[in-house]
């Protein structure tokens, strides 16, 4: 079952991101040759009545593809000259490179929305619930409904950064900035103890968060949008410790690291299922726009020279930066999975 959950997971993640470059392709009167959802050998393929793409279905679901005429340098004489990539629209050809991202981020919103709803939805601010007698917090005066604000002076909005910060500073002591119920702010210096669970070792501060539900229709919609911007501001700064190396590479997770954390999430229901495909197309879709060969937001870096430019750049020197690109990515893929497989053994 943990397989099947993961190629759903992954297959749901890549599809709805080609989907949108599919879209957006067909609208501009692109001739596309493929949609591919998963890489390596082909396992299926079938066309429709009056269409010229191939859809497949292939071995490996860590990606997915949509084949268009124009992306490569040689056009092809085969296919009418209006229907190739490059001679669309500007705008055109924006939306079809940007699409795949955008239904990402819609299809997170639109899940976590149903998460909302059906489950109900926590409030994203860092309130303390609860405060553990056996820790050094319990002597100060932080207390139960206290908004944590800052952590060593740095600004905290939500629940996922204050987790991102406390991780990021696993072992030390921390300045908190909490506001009290009665308006007044105050920073405290609180201390971790070295726990032992289940067999693992972890730092814990001795405080749970506050995860009071609130139901309804508006509640799921702000949730939705408050969560989807919280976690994209999360990555955002996981990317940017990972850069200073405040973070660690082995805090990376690819293919094999993700069928683990997908296993773990179907033990718990459906609904953790739904919660892992908004994570996942959030992460994709903010992965995807970093201005970087062989992703959208490098295609899209392009662009906007191009109109800086008044002119395209050359697609000989576009695409031999992209196969550079592609080939870095390919080694990082194979670094992190080396990365999971030594986690695992460990």
């Amino acid at each position: 079952m943990s397989l099947i959950y993961f190629i759903l997971v992954l297959g749901v993640t890549v599809m709805i991101h080609e989907l949108g470059h599919f879209i957006f392709a067909k609208k501009a009167g692109i001739y596309i040759y493929e949609f591919s959802i998963g890489m390596g050998p082909r396992l299926f393929k079938w066309k429709r009545k009056n269409d010229e793409t191939e859809y497949s279905i292939r071995l490996l679901p860590i990606g997915g593809y949509v084949s268009m005429a124009g992306e490569d340098i040689e056009l092809d004489k085969n296919i009418p000259k209006d229907q190739n990539l490059q001679s669309k629209t500007w705008f055109q050809r924006f939306l079809t490179i940007i699409a795949g991202v955008l239904f990402n981020f819609l299809l997170a919103i639109i899940l976590l929305f149903i998460i909302g709803l059906v489950n109900g939805a926590p409030s994203s601010k860092p309130y303390i619930n609860s405060i553990d007698e056996n820790y050094p917090i319990a002597k100060t005066p932080i207390q139960k409904g206290d908004l944590i604000t800052k952590i060593d002076q740095k600004k905290i909005t939500s629940k996922d950064q204050l987790v991102l910060e406390l991780q990021v500073h696993n072992g030390e002591s921390i300045d908190v900035e909490v506001l009290h119920k009665n308006g007044k702010n105050e920073t405290i210096h609180i201390k971790p103890i070295l726990t032992e669970r289940n067999g693992e070792s972890a730092y814990q501060y001795g405080f749970t968060l506050s995860n009071k539900l609130h139901h309804g229709i508006p509640p799921a919609i702000q949730y939705a949008f408050t969560k989807t911007f919280g976690l994209l501001k999360q990555m955002i700064s996981i990317l940017g410790y990972l850069c200073i190396g405040k973070l660690s590479f082995s805090s990376l997770a690819g293919p094999i690291g993700i069928f683990n954390i997908v296993g773990e999430a179907a033990k718990s229901g459906i609904l953790d299922i739904l919660y892992l495909i908004a994570y996942l197309c959030i992460n994709v879709g903010l992965i995807n726009i970093i201005p970087l060969p062989a992703f959208d937001g490098g295609r899209l870096l392009f662009l906007i020279i191009e109109k800086i430019k008044g002119k395209p750049v050359s697609p000989k020197v576009e695409n031999t930066i992209h196969s550079i690109g592609f080939i870095l990515l390919m080694i990082l893929m194979i670094a992190v999975t080396y990365n999971d497989i030594i986690r695992i053994i460990k």
